[in-house]
């Protein structure tokens, strides 16, 4: 085959930026409900709006709401489960105001909520038969109040709903508290008969991956809630997803036995108990709740259960059979599975392996006939742009192991002789979420250039037990940059990289350990933090609720533990910070505020260190709109070039380098030759 011998970085791809932009989505929260299926989808091309679709199977999916409106909801900041659909009607949370909007079709959202008040909802139910006498429909779920200045409050509100055919105008209401004093609620669910609602709490300081408490409660006629019970959980029991089966025993997960597996409780059990293991095993059944809405089983019958679980970072579908205790995997090409959602003989997930982009499956559970519905991007890629991911384990501190997937450089077009990648060490958000092994266009964009990548699933990640989620209490800023470290190192030792072109990134959690990578190691040679904390005294002290505490299990107590606050923040560090970085930050950011980038981005320039910022006007957590995506990308590949010297082959729009001397000289383009 014939190719060209280029310098690894410099080689020209078919992925580009533009195109991952211009033919990517997101695709948020999926809906059974009738005959169709409902979905939220985030459009980069539209400024990160959010659109609800639908689709009924003989025709082709249509957008339900119009671009005055972007379906998203600001609780926890994070969001999720934004939309609930019941008769055909839906429930949503309109972005720009985070008001509650009623959609029937062939009429115009109407609002449910009142105007000019700082109340936020989500994770939304529809109670309509079963409840009290007297009662009418009412959608239930989480309220987040900030009128009263500092923090706010949650609670489960229920908020009486209009008939279909109602002529007169909706009076908008705040909602009646069905149950407060909790800080944080999550995940009602109604039985079947509509006489219970399930939920779950958690208190700071706990994270909802450390540990949450589930309840019942009985409606009265009245409306509200009485004889709570506690049924499972506490401060070191992580409870997900509950669910009522169709024979009004309710089913959820908990991490009590090391691993996230299925448990039950109900009529036809102890009541007093905390629920019995329906079918133990040593893998994943759930996961950290960052977003309302996560799902990752749904009920068939009575008798059966869908269900998703990951084992080794790999992620299966499969049937459990409840009478039997049996487990059946199903044969699907697909190595990330989630948003698991059930209705009689059809299910609904997102699913994706190292070939196929996230797609929007709908499954028939009578012929097992699997329908892609639609996928994050439809381009049509020629495998040999396409880099392997290869799962890998390695040595770290202590005897320990660690996890993560390695994608070679690769391109069908190009060879570079006995020359040595560089390599670009992924560290991921949360710091709890994991590496996913789907077709990734932002991984594809560099192993397609030359660039090795190692995406880390270091001491804290999910998907291998609540003891190795807690590998990074009080550790956070040491074992997972230890991992990325020794990550880098063991691909230098194996030859797969160059260890003079060590580089790494990160997003949110990812950016710190990207930056402590930097500051407190001398294993990298440069580094992009994407809205990263640089300062862990700042962080503490201004940060939003969902993670105000947080950092009391990462690090430890603030204020009393202020002084392990400095020694782990980068910025209190810089002197020991002697390689570039560049920033990326969303300005209006209210996770990990501006300052904290900013102050950092000060210090180095004060210090003589290279070092670039790019700020996004109207970006928040996380980039949405797709010129800003394009040039997070190609900023961080032009940094990396000026840095080791090679020339990309596409031309790109100079960032500005502070401190920058004259750059090393790119190595020279070398003839085409045969490999």
């Amino acid at each position: 085959m014939s190719s060209l011998y280029a310098p690894y970085g410099s080689w020209k791809s078919p992925i580009t930026a533009d195109l991952i932009v211009t033919s990517s989505i997101g695709l948020g929260e999926a809906i059974l409900e009738g005959d169709n299926l409902y979905w939220v989808e985030m459009r980069p091309s539209e400024k990160g709006r959010n659109v609800l679709m639908q689709y009924q199977g003989d025709r082709p999916a249509q957008e339900l709401t119009s671009p005055a409106f972007n379906v998203r909801t600001r609780v926890h900041e994070y969001g999720g489960d934004c939309c609930v659909l019941y008769q055909g009607i839906a429930y949503f949370s309109n972005f720009g105001d985070q008001r509650l909007y009623r959609l029937q079709p062939g009429h115009d959202p109407q609002p449910l909520t009142p105007a000019g008040v700082d109340l936020r909802y989500a994770n939304g139910i529809i109670a309509g038969q079963g409840q009290p006498a007297g009662l009418g429909l009412r959608w239930i779920g989480v309220r987040e109040d900030h009128r009263q200045g500092g923090e706010a409050v949650n609670s489960l509100v229920a908020l009486e709903l209009p008939k279909a055919d109602r002529p007169d105008p909706i009076v908008p209401q705040e909602g009646r508290v069905l149950a407060t004093g909790h800080d944080f609620f999550a995940s009602p669910c109604l039985s079947p008969d509509g006489r219970y609602l399930a939920w779950i709490t958690w208190d700071h300081p706990q994270m909802p991956w450390d540990g949450t408490d589930l309840w019942v409660g009985e409606f009265q006629a009245d409306g509200s809630l009485g004889s709570v019970q506690h049924i499972a959980g506490g401060m070191a029991e992580s409870i997900f997803q509950p669910l009522w089966s169709p024979d009004g025993r309710l089913y959820f997960v908990s991490d009590r036995s090391n691993w996230w597996n299925l448990y039950r409780w109900g009529p036809q059990g102890n009541r007093a108990s905390t629920g019995e293991a329906v079918y133990p095993l040593e893998a994943e059944f759930g996961m950290p709740q960052w977003i309302f809405g996560m799902t990752t089983y749904g009920f068939r019958s009575a008798q059966e259960i869908l269900c998703t679980y990951s084992q080794d970072g790999t992620w299966f579908l499969g049937r459990m059979h409840l009478a039997t205790a049996h487990l059946t995997p199903l044969a699907l090409p697909y190595t990330e599975i989630s948003n698991v959602q059930v209705q009689g003989d059809r299910a609904v997930f997102m699913a994706g392996s190292a070939t196929e982009s996230s797609t929007l499956c709908l499954l028939d559970l009578a012929t097992d006939t699997l329908t892609p519905i639609r996928r994050t991007t439809d381009l049509d890629l020629d495998p040999g742009y396409l880099s392997q991911p290869e799962p890998i384990a390695f040595p770290t501190p202590d005897g320990l192991t660690a996890y993560g997937i390695y994608y070679p450089p690769h391109n069908q077009d190009y060879g570079a002789g006995d020359e040595k990648p560089p390599l670009l060490v992924k560290s991921h958000g949360g710091p709890t979420a994991a590496t996913k092994v789907s077709l990734n266009l932002s991984i594809q964009y560099w192993t397609s250039r030359g660039f090795g990548v190692l995406d880390v699933n270091y001491g804290g990640s999910t998907g291998y037990g609540r003891a190795y989620r807690e590998r990074l209490k009080g550790q956070w800023g040491i074992v997972d940059v230890a991992d990325c470290a020794n990550g880098a190192l063991y691909m230098v030792q194996r030859g797969d990289a160059d260890g003079d072109r060590l580089a790494i990134d990160g997003g949110s959690a990812g950016g710190y350990t990207t930056l402590c990578a930097l500051t407190f190691t001398d294993v990298f040679q440069a580094g992009a933090s994407h809205y990263g904390v640089s300062d862990l005294t700042a962080l503490a002290e201004d940060t939003h609720k969902f993670e105000s505490r947080y950092l009391d299990s990462l690090v430890g107590p603030y204020p009393a533990e202020k002084a392990l606050y400095e020694a782990r923040s980068p910025l209190q560090k810089t002197q020991q910070l002697n390689c570039p970085v560049i920033f990326f930050q969303g300005l209006e950011d209210k996770i990990v505020p501006p300052n904290q980038t900013e102050m950092m981005v000060d210090a180095l320039k004060a210090k003589g260190i290279p070092v670039a910022y790019v700020p996004f006007a109207g970006e928040q957590h996380g980039f949405r709109q797709a010129a800003n995506i394009k040039r997070s990308l190609e900023g961080e590949l032009w940094f990396y070039a000026q840095i080791f010297g090679f020339e990309p082959a596409e031309s790109i729009e100079p960032v500005m380098i502070h401190n920058l001397p004259r750059p090393p000289q790119p190595r020279p383009v070398a003839q085409a030759g045969n490999c």
